[in-house]
């Protein structure tokens, strides 16, 4: 070999291997500790296995959702509070799939980030691992990327892919009606939607994200990044008790958008808003901002994250399922001939 200058590396680019080979060392015990029934491998190959006649399925149908945490992220990164955005990123993908009936099987996320800090990316890949487990899901893979010139300073991004699986003939909705009782179930604050309103908001209140919270503990940023609620346990309970016809997870389009989803042709729905109370965090923004309870409505889950439409028999029967399960449990209204989703009572 003939010698020459020394040579570029991929080090000199930018993008630390080593780094890489060692958060993976890091967080295999949180993806160990995720382990359940299907799981076949572990992380490092170049795909994940997963066994579903060992997860007790005998006719499945797949399910796949995939889904990030918005511009929630920037609060996370301009704070630094990481630990639990990735429960944010585990619950937007697994909401999203029981409301099809299915149980959460294994979860893969994508991690990418300009400069790889190996302590910062496993608090983010940790809390992903601990939202999994909240959830009975295995975390299986996933990627992470370095990519300087792509992200700046601290910056970071998220996505997941969940994949869960139903038998043949439970997917859900399934013989929703005029008369199906709306069992809202509490949310734990803003979730994960309408960050880039809710941002626009503490900069017209004036506040940065360490100032006491004013409507919470703690600062304002860290009352923001209360992590989305994780739903799946309750709701797979309510459906294996039976008369669960629908599911709505209450995500970007609020009540207005998410709840005629699952309402067929010629059907839609009663809400009483003073049935539940309003969470401070709302009414807040509501004061501060001016906005309108129909633009709130519209934008987030304003207190509640999912909603059940289930057989009018059997709601009393659910509400001691979920209620038992953990849930806070409202009647929030009903299934009505008609279209679209119409409001009685005070939103607050």
């Amino acid at each position: 070999m003939t010698q020459g200058k020394n040579g570029l590396t991929y080090a000199d680019a930018g993008v630390d291997i080593d780094a890489g080979n060692e958060l993976v060392d890091r967080i295999k015990p949180a993806a160990k500790s995720t382990d359940r029934p299907g799981v076949m491998a572990g992380l490092g190959g170049f795909g994940g296995l997963f066994d579903l006649k060992a997860a007790g399925f005998n006719d499945p149908v797949l399910v796949a959702a995939t889904d990030g945490v918005g511009t929630k992220l920037r609060i996370a990164i301009d704070t630094g509070v990481v630990d639990t955005i990735g429960i944010d990123l585990v619950a937007m993908c697994v909401n999203d799939l029981v409301c099809q009936g299915a149980e959460p099987l294994f979860f893969l996320d994508y991690f990418a980030t300009g400069k790889l800090q190996i302590e910062d990316a496993a608090r983010i890949i940790e809390g992903i691992a601990d939202g999994c487990k909240r959830s009975g899901c295995a975390l299986i893979g996933g990627e992470t990327a370095e990519m300087p010139g792509m992200y700046h300073g601290g910056d970071f991004d998220l996505a997941g892919f969940a994949v869960g699986a139903m038998e043949r003939g439970t997917a859900l909705p399934d013989g929703v009606g005029a008369g199906d009782v709306l069992l809202g179930l509490a949310s734990d604050g803003v979730h994960s939607n309408g960050y880039s309103l809710v941002r626009k908001v503490v900069e017209a209140a004036g506040l940065d994200w360490d100032a006491p919270s004013p409507f919470g503990a703690g600062t304002v940023g860290q009352a923001l990044l209360t992590p989305t609620r994780l739903y799946v346990r309750a709701a797979l309970a309510a459906i294996r008790s039976g008369g669960v016809h629908g599911l709505a997870h209450i995500t970007g389009g609020g009540l207005s958008e998410n709840l005629p989803r699952i309402l067929p042709d010629g059907l839609g729905c009663s809400v009483d808003l003073s049935t539940w109370e309003l969470p401070p965090v709302f009414g807040w923004m509501a004061g501060v901002s001016g906005l309108e309870p129909d633009e709130m409505l519209k934008t987030f889950n304003c207190g509640i994250g999912m909603v059940l439409a289930v057989s009018p028999d059997q709601a009393e029967a659910l509400t001691t399922c979920l209620t038992n399960a953990g849930e806070t449990v409202y009647n929030i209204g009903q299934v009505t001939a008609g279209s679209g989703v119409t409001y009685s009572g005070d939103l607050g």
